[in-house]
């Protein structure tokens, strides 16, 4: 008996899991097509409330949907992002993107971590070089 249970619990687990991780593979899609056509009320909707991004390089984070919409609304230039490849795992996403600015190309790495509910509740950028972050943002950020 407890053999056959702990074969459905495995079983159940497996099923979870491919579940998430389908769940954080089109969240992962979906998080660059929103950012890319500017959707923000959509982008809204594929976070929690209580949202972390974080961006290594310039040692910045921000916390919660509202900053961090507004940090992209306020984003300068003509920014523009393509997936080049997306691996998800159980509630863990990764993004390698094509990203551009005008003609300037940089490739950068996004990790996403779905909550619970399916929604993304940690977003951390990573970019190839560390820099240190443009005037006029510091309303929505912390520093570490």
């Amino acid at each position: 008996m407890h053999r056959r249970l702990a074969r459905l619990s495995l079983a159940e687990a497996r099923v979870r899991v491919v579940h998430d991780t389908s769940t954080a593979r089109q969240a992962a899609h979906a998080y660059v097509d929103l950012l890319e056509r500017r959707d923000w009320s959509g982008l809204a909707a594929l976070l929690t409330d209580d949202v972390v991004y974080e961006m290594p390089q310039t040692r910045e984070r921000i916390r919660g949907t509202d900053a961090f919409l507004r940090f992209n609304t306020e984003y300068p230039g003509d920014w523009h992002l393509r997936p080049r490849r997306v691996v998800a795992d159980g509630r863990l996403a990764v993004l390698l993107l094509d990203v551009r600015v005008g003609v300037e190309q940089q490739d950068a790495c996004v990790w996403l971590e779905m909550s619970e509910h399916g929604l993304i509740s940690k977003i951390i950028d990573y970019w190839p070089e560390s820099y240190d972050p443009p005037q006029g943002r510091e309303h929505l950020v912390e520093r570490w």
